[in-house]
């Protein structure tokens, strides 16, 4: 797949931009003062796949915390800042790798200034982040509302303030709950701007629509070769975030690794609870570090045929089901066993 080339810009342990993989993100939603509660949420987020963690940063407290849950992870953290230049310089100044800001509510030039300084001080990248619900007044005007290209001339004029300012260590993120606004204002940016773009569908919504429009927003923008780093924004738990996210990535070859579980829709000759058994299959699965794709079929009339393209799948019958192998039955099994066998042959798995 075509990349769009950018700068190269260094996270923390993580390099985004150029040839880099796409950095998988997620913010936390805990309280960032409670050092405990964020830091283990922090640790979740990295067993499910978490490359770059944010944290919202509202408060003095908030942002002399970011040193001690430094201590505890493993991944580069973000400091989210708005408002208040003072808690970027104090974020910066207790270890954060990169800070949020939008330097349109940071205030004076010289409050950015002396956050832009600050940065360069500690060599810690920038994000430059402006939200459709964040336009502002003259270009609403301009444009007639909220459009993708004042999204684009807004970030663009940010972008231009801070590289006159002299610096240069930047990433960029433009982003709208309207998904093809959002598609258009990266396609726009990806052709003017040069630095890596954090890419996402801002209020995207619950698991259910946050999933879909996300799925569709992403899918599209990171296929025409756009985007270093991404993340799916989710009203509920942040590890279901990761989930999305790396399964947009795989689903669009852009990532490798972890066992796909692809099941049949179910009709009527199904004979097993075939819905509780793909999501079994899927939770299962999660811990076991494969590259295969493995599929669950609710009948055996047509299983076999249909999990030919998979490395190792089941499929259902009247009290028992089938193990099969490269579309190959290999074994016949009780309806409850079919979980346990399953399991047991991908621990057994030779790559």
């Amino acid at each position: 797949m075509y990349r769009n080339q950018t700068k190269k810009i260094q996270i923390g342990n993580v390099e985004i931009g150029g040839d880099n993989p796409i950095a998988i993100q997620s913010m936390t939603n805990t309280k960032t003062e409670d050092v405990r509660a964020t830091t283990e949420q922090i640790l979740r987020l990295e067993a499910a796949g978490c490359d770059i963690i944010r944290c919202a940063v509202p408060t003095m407290e908030a942002a002399e915390a970011l040193r001690e849950i430094k201590k505890n992870i493993h991944i580069p953290l973000v400091a989210d800042i708005h408002f208040d230049y003072r808690l970027a310089i104090a974020a910066i100044e207790n270890g954060a790798d990169k800070i949020r800001i939008n330097p349109g509510n940071i205030g004076s030039r010289e409050k950015v200034q002396a956050v832009v300084d600050k940065a360069k001080e500690c060599k810690i990248p920038i994000r430059v982040g402006v939200n459709s619900g964040s336009l502002e007044k003259h270009l609403l005007e301009k444009y007639g509302g909220v459009t993708a290209e004042g999204i684009v001339e807004s970030a663009l004029d940010k972008v231009r303030m801070i590289e006159e300012m002299g610096y240069d260590n930047l990433v960029v993120s433009i982003k709208s709950s309207d998904v093809m606004m959002c598609v258009e204002a990266h396609e726009r940016i990806a052709k003017q701007c040069p630095y890596p773009l954090h890419v996402g569908i801002t209020e995207s919504g619950t698991v259910y629509s946050g999933n879909i429009k996300s799925s569709v927003g992403l899918g599209i923008i990171l296929h025409e070769g756009i985007g270093n780093t991404i993340r799916v924004s989710l009203t509920g738990d942040p590890v279901e975030e990761i989930r999305t996210a790396k399964l947009v990535l795989k689903t669009l070859g852009l990532r490798k690794g972890g066992i796909e579980v692809v099941s049949c829709p179910t009709c009527g000759r199904t004979k097993i609870d075939l819905i509780g058994l793909a999501n079994e299959v899927e939770k299962m699965v999660a811990d076991i570090p494969l590259d295969i794709k493995v599929a669950v079929m609710g009948c055996v009339v047509n299983g076999p045929g249909e999990a030919k393209e998979a490395d190792i799948g089941i499929a259902g019958g009247i009290g028992e089901g089938l193990l099969i192998k490269k579309g190959q039955i290999v074994k016949k099994v009780k309806e409850e066993e079919l979980l346990s066998t399953l399991r047991q042959e991908l621990l057994d798995w030779k790559q």
